[in-house]
């Protein structure tokens, strides 16, 4: 099943097989395995595996840990239970999202980061409070689709049933101890199966081997954004860009540890604000004022009076025709839409990505994470947009191309956020089967 020559996968095997792979940051990224269209369907239509987020964990423990992460988080901490998770999201002391991510509590003194940028690592190793940070080696494999239960109880021999939305539990996989939590990025049924590093390669495998019979694909880094786009959930580096890293001390002691980024976009590169949102701006309803926080100020005021939220952009399809014409015509062509996500991260990195989003000329929001959606046939983005402006039916313009460059004026119509409403992992009832 493996090859030892080959470079590390974190927690994934090699199989025989002609699959693709991304060199990006200094490490191997699983790219590609049965095709974009094949992978895009998966989590409508039966279910994917996905181990691009191994090795993103941070352990933070001591007696200080939950008011540390009150004092970071604007989520709620009164009813924070052991064996809970809950998307955490962090801010600036300006109210812009800082990073975000899913804590896990393990114990009473004893809390999980993890898919998440290291804004909590620096502010802990700053920090006087009375809490120790560790840095393990864990995979983590998202199992998402409307047959990730069916398959991952194959693998697990047992009923899983019982595992409720943010909850986990342990469970066995190929004779080895995991855990099992309720939390995806499909926006349908989805859970993550998570352990040591090292043993992640024969996890995946059974998984894998136990999924043949109900439609399991392996899902690659090209197709897995579309699900973020779809599924509604906005996300760093990929719809909007992390504000921690234009905050000047976080900046400083990153340094060139983070990966390297690409500004693109209609918008022009010297306006990071564009690229950046509130909570508000994404629709993360999920803040509470019962505690003090960093950016608590800020956001009480934008929650209070807000001026943008969040919506789908369904693009015009003559339109998006008319893009891939110019590269049949004489001169400078449009920007491409690259299939299935676009820009693709395989020749940009990671993005700090706005186009303008105009209503009769004026600009009233930005597009970002701009998707071939295979299942709905469509090309569709997400907007940060003038509340005003947000209704459903709304005909919008989003400028398309990059600064200086020739922008196509994309007609757009304001849909359902989010996109695909079908089967919501907090809604399938799995306990009464």
């Amino acid at each position: 099943m493996t090859m030892p020559h080959l470079p590390d996968l974190r927690g994934l095997p090699y199989y025989d097989e002609a699959s693709t792979y991304w060199v990006y940051a200094n490490r191997l990224w699983a790219w590609e395995f049965s095709g974009w269209k094949t992978e895009s369907l998966s989590w409508k239509t039966g279910c994917y595996i996905h181990g691009g987020l191994s090795d993103t964990q941070f352990n933070f423990s001591g007696p200080d840990v939950v008011p540390f992460f009150e004092s970071l988080c604007v989520n709620n901490f009164e009813k924070y239970s052991i064996g809970t998770m809950k998307h955490a999201i962090m801010c600036r002391p300006d109210g812009l999202i800082a990073t975000h991510g899913i804590l896990q509590r393990n114990g009473e003194d004893d809390i999980r980061f993890y898919a998440g940028g290291p804004w909590p690592v620096f502010h802990a190793l700053h920090s006087k409070m009375r809490i120790k940070v560790d840095f393990p080696k864990c995979y983590l494999f998202q199992v998402a689709g409307p047959n990730s239960l069916q398959a991952l109880e194959r693998a697990t021999d047992e009923n899983l049933g019982d595992i409720r939305f943010l909850r986990f539990r342990p469970a066995k996989i190929g004779g080895k101890n995991v855990e099992i939590g309720r939390i995806g990025m499909s926006g349908n049924l989805a859970y993550e199966v998570r352990g040591p590093i090292e043993e992640g390669a024969a996890v995946y495998d059974a998984i894998v081997k136990a999924g043949q019979g109900v439609g399991l694909q392996r899902l690659g880094w090209r197709t897995y954004l579309v699900n973020h786009v779809e599924g509604g959930f906005p996300q760093i580096m990929w719809t909007f860009f992390p504000s921690m890293l234009e905050y000047p001390g976080f900046k400083d002691w990153i340094g060139s540890n983070f990966p390297p980024y690409s500004i693109t976009g209609s918008v022009d590169p010297a306006d990071m604000r564009a690229r950046m949102r509130t909570p508000s701006e994404v629709g993360w309803n999920t803040v509470r004022l019962n505690h003090d926080f960093m950016g608590r100020a800020a956001v009480e005021k934008e929650i209070t009076h807000p001026t943008r939220t969040v919506a789908t952009l369904r693009w015009n399809p003559d339109d998006v025709v008319d893009i891939y014409r110019s590269l049949l015509q004489p001169g400078e062509e449009y920007k491409t839409l690259d299939l299935p996500t676009a820009p693709a991260w395989s020749t940009t990195g990671w993005l700090a990505h706005a186009d303008h989003l105009l209503k009769h000329g004026k600009r009233i929001g930005w597009s970002s994470g701009t998707i071939y959606s295979y299942y709905f046939r469509e090309v569709i983005s997400m907007a940060c947009i003038d509340v005003e402006q947000a209704q459903i039916g709304n005909e919008v313009v989003v400028e398309w191309g990059d600064h200086g460059k020739r922008i196509k004026q994309v007609r757009a119509t304001v849909e359902r956020f989010p996109y695909l409403t079908e089967g919501r992992n907090d809604k399938v009832e799995t306990s009464a089967r």
